[in-house]
């Protein structure tokens, strides 16, 4: 088992460097309209009958950022006391950190970037399954050349980017081939570390075109330095695969013991964590309130201003499973690593019955 969580851990680091961020929050997204909350459970909320202490104690891992924004409602109304099931909220900056704990039991649901907890299933031989999709595309294209305007614009130019080895580097490539162009000769891709280097870049006036999640985008446009969003990857990745795919940069996986020893706290789960991503799609100011005070964004005027573009979502059952098929797949041919070898099967799908 150590051995298990010491390889998963180092090809995380190396190959998935998205991080917290991604992995979104508009109502409706390109070739996904209709399917925003499609948590099927998700409903009225109910009024909890049994005492809170007795209650199914579900140990949940979220990512800073839009994971933990979209979850940002629930964790509140635990906090209430309020919710279906006794949770306990743990946040993290990276899905390094959640992995080893979710590997040996000690997280019951995590958000992790969806490829990711594709390479996890594939390294644990089904241990953990696909629950929902809770983001969709945070990446774009911000500049101040204003000539770029679409993917084609980007043709002789040079932009700078994150996450070299991940779904960003995976997603350009894809992007642009789909659009006649090619990394490195048509476009040079430079890579940089991060995403708070890329803005720090941007400050100081060494970076004119570069790739950046939300809620980066906002941090930086909100400098006023004259940047502007160019492209929405989110949008170009659906035009490139003509909608068969989504651009499902984050999910959120349960472990399958878990869930088969505890179905009615996951269905209970799914419906509160739908009626969460309403809320906060719903009620951005509220919701920026809420996600500032706990410190999953810094400031509640900057999550105010990412959520309508975070393209937060909660999508289950049977279009997750088609939709994210083909993600992954369109994945596995671009790079085997990128999904840990192999597209997972049905049983990575968890379907209510």
């Amino acid at each position: 088992m150590k051995k298990l969580i010491t390889v998963l851990t180092a090809s995380l680091l190396m190959l998935f460097a998205l991080a917290g961020c991604a992995d979104t929050g508009s109502t409706a997204t390109s070739g996904t309209e209709g399917t925003v909350t499609q948590c099927a459970t998700a409903g009225t909320e109910p009024t909890p009958t049994v005492p809170y202490e007795q209650r199914t104690q579900v140990r949940i891992g979220v990512l800073n950022g839009p994971t933990g924004m979209g979850a940002s409602k629930l964790m509140k109304d635990n906090q209430e006391k309020t919710t279906a099931n006794q949770y306990t909220f743990e946040q993290y900056s990276a899905p390094t950190e959640i992995m080893p704990l979710l590997i040996k039991g000690e997280l019951d649901i995590a958000a992790l970037p969806t490829n990711v907890a594709a390479t996890v299933y594939n390294k644990t031989e089904g241990g953990v399954k696909l629950l929902a999709l809770n983001t969709l595309g945070v990446l774009y294209v911000v500049s101040k050349d204003e000539g770029i305007n679409s993917v084609a614009d980007l043709n002789g130019k040079t932009v700078y980017i994150s996450g070299q080895g991940s779904t960003p580097e995976y997603a350009m490539d894809y992007i642009l081939k789909q659009n006649g162009l090619e990394a490195g000769s048509d476009v040079k891709l430079e890579f940089v570390s991060d995403h708070a280097s890329l803005v720090a870049m941007c400050a100081a006036g060494q970076a004119d075109t570069v790739v950046l999640p939300e809620p980066f985008v906002s941090t930086l446009l909100s400098k006023e330095l004259g940047y502007k969003r160019s492209i929405d990857l989110n949008e170009a990745w659906d035009k490139a695969c003509e909608g068969s795919s989504i651009f499902s940069m984050g999910c959120l996986v349960v472990r399958s013991e878990f869930a088969d020893q505890n179905p009615q706290a996951v269905s209970d789960f799914l419906a509160e964590y739908a009626r969460s991503v309403d809320f906060v799609n719903s009620n951005t100011k509220d919701a920026a309130e809420i996600i500032a005070s706990f410190k999953i964004v810094g400031e509640a005027a900057l999550a105010e201003k990412a959520i309508p573009n975070c393209n937060i979502v909660c999508i289950s059952g049977q279009d997750m499973s088609e939709k994210t098929d083909a993600y992954l797949r369109l994945l596995f041919e671009y790079n085997p690593a990128a999904v840990g070898g192999s597209v997972p099967g049905e049983d990575f799908y968890y379907v209510e019955k």
